[in-house]
């Protein structure tokens, strides 16, 4: 059975990665997964969470959101706190980067991944 778009099951949306994306951002990305397209940013802080001052590592923590008109009809921003997609969509993020870093290369920093979905077309989590 074919999709909407003509993929067949199996079949992966076409992916783009545009590194260097944003001028300002330590680090950045634009990533179009079909018609998914998200930029992702990071910016570096020379401090680090409290638990875990003196310990020699750093921390990496994501936050996500989409925004208002990424989806066929407006979405609003989320400006009374995230809401629990949202929340989680963010700790999958943090939680997949620390999982393949070495926290101590970072030192005691705390890189700040920001992903913003301004396309949305399926797979949001996914180009995050």
């Amino acid at each position: 059975m074919a999709r909407i778009d003509g993929r067949e099951p199996d079949q992966l949306r076409p992916v783009t990665i545009t590194p260097g994306y944003m001028k300002h951002a330590e680090g950045s990305v634009l990533i179009e997964m079909g018609d998914t397209h998200v930029i992702c940013s990071v910016s570096v802080e020379d401090r680090v969470p409290h638990f875990l001052m003196g310990k020699g590592q750093g921390w990496i923590t994501a936050e996500y959101s989409m925004l208002p008109r990424s989806t066929h009809t407006r979405t609003q921003r989320e400006t009374r706190g995230v809401k629990g997609r949202t929340q989680e969509i963010q700790r999958l993020i943090g939680r997949a980067i620390r999982g393949i870093s070495n926290l101590k290369n970072v030192g005691e920093r705390t890189l700040w991944i920001d992903c913003d979905v301004i396309r949305a077309d399926g797979g949001t989590r996914t180009a995050s």
